[in-house]
């Protein structure tokens, strides 16, 4: 009985293993193509499986959306949220929180854009459960920067007349355009302009 459990546990082990290598591959492939763009097909073309093979772990394409997405909104947290938050509260965790922002921006424009973009523009106008987890997940990054900007006031680092949300909107909108001219234009300079930007408001935003 134990050495049968054991089996088990292993294939389970090695069921997940499979899934989460699935995830990653179609993450990689969405942020150049989009999710609706990226067939089960080529997809499991890429993995070496079979169309079969990959129903198995996901019994519909937006299941495995869906995952893909959960899984860029956990790595957007480990790599971005969490680190920053454990510097001090105030203006080095908003800069912290910025420089990771930029950090994730231009890493993912060597594989084809911030995945969370390139979704907002393919699922803004269609309704159904991804774009819900979408918008979401783009809620809650800018509650997430308002907050750190209200830590920064309280700390006394920036202007009590401040506006947390107004912030949070023109340093998204910063993101956006590096991804305008990383993507479209190719410009070069994106990520020192991007850079400037941040440091400009932050400037007009002290006390």
């Amino acid at each position: 009985m134990r050495a049968m459990v054991s089996k088990d546990a292993a294939s389970l082990t090695k069921g997940a293993q499979t899934k989460q290598h699935i995830v990653d591959k179609a993450l990689a492939l969405a942020g150049a193509v989009g999710l609706e763009a990226l067939s089960l097909g080529s997809l499991a073309q890429a993995l070496g499986l079979s169309k079969s093979g990959l129903f198995a772990h996901f019994e519909s394409k937006e299941a495995l959306q869906l995952d893909v997405l959960k899984e860029a909104i956990d790595r957007f947290a480990r790599k971005v949220v969490v680190p920053a938050l454990a510097a001090p509260r105030g203006r080095a965790r908003l800069e912290a929180l910025l420089a990771n922002y930029l950090g994730w921006l231009e890493t993912s424009s060597e594989t084809g854009g911030c995945i969370f973009m390139s979704l907002s523009h393919e699922f803004d106008d269609r309704p159904g459960p991804v774009r819900d987890l979408l918008a979401q997940s783009q809620r809650d990054w800018i509650s997430t920067i308002a907050r750190v900007v209200q830590g920064a006031i309280d700390e006394g680092h920036l202007s009590s007349t401040l506006d947390p949300r107004q912030l949070a909107f023109e340093l998204e909108g910063l993101g956006m355009a590096f991804r305008h001219h990383t993507n479209l234009l190719g410009d070069q300079k994106a990520g020192k302009l991007v850079k400037s930007g941040f440091e400009r408001l932050l400037a007009h935003a002290r006390p």
